[in-house]
């Protein structure tokens, strides 16, 4: 039986879950809403087939799951709803901006009990999954820590102009839309993080988001990760992620592109697909599949997210 899904914000990460939900044989993405008149126009222009509906109650009552891609801060209100009406819920991340909201949030949908799951993109990856197969194998040796260096020419990245919010302090930034992958990963490797130090720089603009981040964090075990990341200059994207090990180390580029070193370069572990972005999403929705039927899979808990949006928090403030 297929899944009938619910989309609740059809900006660029709605219409692309859209587009991919479309494809996998699943799901049945049918049931749409967003506020703005354009970007529902846009999603039924790609999808002709699905529908939108008069409000998001019709389309949350109307499905099986429902996947929120709107702004942060209305995130709990849409979620709550699904949860009252039994729905599953697979969420972007961060939950919100405010960390006690967001516990009180968490608390009330392990109370609904209903199939709950966050978008952390390399959590279903052959990436993280191999690096973790690896690492209790023993082949990586000791893991003696986690290296992330983040640049870009400009924030929103291109592709993201479109959310405006992502610009501004208030629920944007590149903390929470892309270290916090990255901090989901650590802590996949490493178990819980704390904070340690955290130097974060705004332009002078109140109003808009982090421009620079440098950041050491640590295991229970004080295993450290080092967070460098920064916006501007003329340069391609760069997101590099690092976990040394004392026999091994591996290097995950762009969130998929996945190097082994064992002193000398990084060599790559395998061709880099086709369409990266494809292979993602399909890993993400066929373990979503399984969530929503109660069976094991490795996406990202909402108590996983929690700790991550904790995190984020703390280095912006």
């Amino acid at each position: 039986m297929t899944i009938k899904v619910a989309i609740i914000g059809l900006g660029i990460m709605g219409r692309r879950m859209l587009e991919h939900m479309r494809l996998h044989s699943d799901y049945e993405p049918d049931y749409l809403w967003d506020p703005e008149e354009n970007a529902c126009k846009l999603a039924l222009k790609e999808n002709p087939q699905a529908h939108i509906m008069e409000n998001s109650s019709d389309a949350i009552q109307a499905a099986d799951l429902v996947y929120l891609a709107c702004p942060p801060v209305v995130r709990k209100a849409y979620a709550l709803e699904a949860a009252r009406f039994g729905k599953a819920l697979f969420l972007e991340k961060p939950f919100g901006v405010d960390v006690e909201d967001s516990v009180e949030l968490v608390t009330q949908l392990e109370g609904y009990a209903v199939p709950t799951a966050v978008n952390f993109s390399q959590a279903s990856g052959i990436a993280l999954t191999d690096l973790l197969e690896a690492k209790d194998r023993g082949d990586m040796g000791s893991i003696l820590g986690v290296d992330m260096i983040i640049t870009y020419p400009s924030w929103p990245r291109q592709w993201q102009k479109e959310a405006d919010w992502l610009r501004f302090k208030a629920e944007g930034g590149m903390t929470r839309e892309v270290i916090s992958h990255f901090l989901f990963f650590s802590e996949r490797v490493l178990g819980p993080l704390k904070v340690v130090s955290a130097n974060t720089t705004y332009p002078d603009d109140p109003l808009l988001c982090e421009t620079e981040v440098l950041a050491r964090l640590e295991s229970r075990q004080g295993c450290p990760v080092n967070i460098l990341a920064s916006v501007g200059g003329v340069q391609p994207d760069r997101q590099e992620f690092t976990i040394k090990g004392s026999l091994k180390s591996r290097r995950i580029s762009e969130f998929y592109k996945d190097a082994e070193s064992g002193g000398g370069e990084f060599i790559m572990l395998r061709d880099d697909p086709s369409d990266p972005r494809a292979v993602s999403l399909k890993g993400q929705l066929d373990d979503l599949s399984l969530n929503v039927k109660g069976l094991p899979n490795r996406l990202a808990t909402i108590q996983e997210a929690l700790r991550v949006q904790r995190l984020v928090e703390r280095i912006l403030k």
